[in-house]
């Protein structure tokens, strides 16, 4: 079976599980025109931990320990530990407004200007109000070339999976969804 999976540093993905965070901040990547949702409308998708730019000063203090999780990502293996639903897809139209959203994630300010806004600058910033639920059983997966380069979605081959009660309910994110929209949308 295959399943798309989304490319999210280890760290938004623990953050994720643990209810600390309830957005993504997506661009795409360097391979990418622009950040596109579609592999994943409507259906769930697979979280695929990366570390490439997990570094300790991106992360506001209190969740530094989120670092723990780069574990899941190595040179040889990746570990998918959760899955995801877009609940909402807001194009940031406002973004000197982002910091009233700071709470729905896990940055600094400065990363988030320089990784998501500042990066790219023609292309617009993309809050995703995800769902995030656990794997019952999480999965390694051998790292083939296929799944290195800078881009946003992967396809991966994984046995049957299924996943846990969902982080936070979808009336619980329609609240943020509003809230993000009305901050930044």
């Amino acid at each position: 079976m295959t399943a798309p999976a989304l490319k999210e540093w280890s760290a938004a993905v623990g953050a994720l599980l643990d209810g600390r965070q309830t957005v993504l901040l997506r661009k795409g990547g360097i391979h990418e025109k622009r950040f596109s949702v579609d592999p994943a409308r409507g259906a769930p998708f697979l979280l695929f931990p990366t570390v490439a730019h997990s570094h300790a000063e991106r992360l506001r203090p209190e969740h530094r320990d989120l670092l723990k999780h780069a574990a899941d990502s190595t040179e040889d293996a990746v570990v998918l530990r959760a899955g995801a639903t877009v609940i909402d897809a807001i194009e940031v139209t406002r973004p000197e407004h982002i910091d009233a959203i700071a709470d729905l994630h896990i940055w600094t300010a400065e990363s988030v200007r320089a990784d998501r806004l500042d990066f790219r600058p023609k292309h617009r910033l993309t809050v995703l109000v995800v769902q995030a639920r656990p794997l019952v059983e999480p999965r390694r997966l051998p790292r083939r070339p296929e799944y290195a380069g800078c881009n946003s979605w992967v396809q991966l081959v994984v046995p049957e999976r299924r996943y846990g009660a969902p982080v936070y309910s979808a009336d619980e994110l329609a609240g943020v969804a509003r809230r993000v929209r009305d901050s930044v949308g």
